[in-house]
């Protein structure tokens, strides 16, 4: 431990790698469900079928009371929607966070999707250029010597997009539990992140909006929203650092196809 900070050794990076493909599966799911007429309660029935059918523990049930095994979030919603009988219609951008246990090893991972047909282009740049965000900061953590650099990288994607990283939500470090040390932002801030180093699990996950960086936690003391009512999307995903490179746990290719654009050839724990 350094800082707070739970190292990995390659065996427990396979484990968690196990538990992120039925992450991975579960989103698919997740997402599959997400069509215009199906509620958020059906869309989270999906994920729990698939980690319940795969001998997993969801990490997102119960966890400080929360009720579902997944959070949806829809439009204006950032994160931590409760699933429940809101109905998803045509348009509507919405987001999914999802995770499971394997032996008491953690994953979490998120997508957004537009159910049915994009209301306009500007909800299919908001969507796109959010997971192009994820992609070059998980990039920048193949070659990283500090934590700032990956929180760089995602900030100029946003910046260049004209999108904004909502404030006070990042990133952070996954293992034995689903939230550990450090956190990984998606803006630069003053001071030094901690440097990069072998053993590291890391979830990294921007959450951009089209107006305000600014948010508000609605009465079901969960569900966080833009403050001015403005889209959002949340991409997240779990990866491994080890010595001979990163895997991103909850990409079935450990991330290759996205990360070869750049470069990068992930490599197996």
């Amino acid at each position: 431990m350094a800082r707070g900070i739970e190292f990995k050794t390659r065996e427990q990076m396979r484990v968690m790698a196990r538990s992120g493909v039925i992450t991975s599966k579960a989103l698919a799911a997740a997402t599959a469900a997400a069509v215009p007429g199906a509620t958020t309660a059906q869309v989270d029935a999906a994920a729990r079928a698939v980690i319940e059918a795969e001998g997993a523990t969801s990490n997102f049930l119960g966890y400080h009371g929360f009720p579902a095994v997944s959070c949806v979030s829809v439009n204006e919603e950032v994160v931590h929607g409760i699933p429940g009988d809101r109905v998803i219609q045509e348009g509507d951008v919405v987001s999914i966070d999802c995770g499971a246990i394997v032996d008491g090893w953690h994953s979490d991972s998120a997508v957004t999707v537009i159910a049915g047909e994009a209301r306009g282009g500007q909800d299919i740049h908001l969507v796109e250029r959010t997971r192009a965000s994820l992609w070059a900061g998980i990039a920048a953590l193949a070659t990283a010597q500090r934590l700032d650099e990956v929180s760089a990288a995602i900030e100029d994607v946003a910046d260049e997009a004209g999108l904004f990283p909502l404030l006070g939500y990042v990133g952070h470090g996954i293992g034995t539990a689903m939230h550990q040390a450090p956190d990984v932002m998606n803006y630069r801030t003053r001071g030094r992140q901690p440097k990069v180093k072998a053993g590291m699990c890391l979830a990294i996950e921007p959450m951009l909006v089209t107006g305000t960086s600014e948010s508000d936690v609605l009465a079901d003391d969960w569900t966080v929203v833009s403050a001015d009512g403005s889209r959002a999307a949340h991409w997240e995903h779990s990866i491994a650092v080890h010595e001979d490179g990163i895997w991103v746990l909850t990409a079935p290719d450990g991330g290759a196809a996205e990360l070869a654009a750049f470069g990068v050839t992930p490599v197996a724990p």
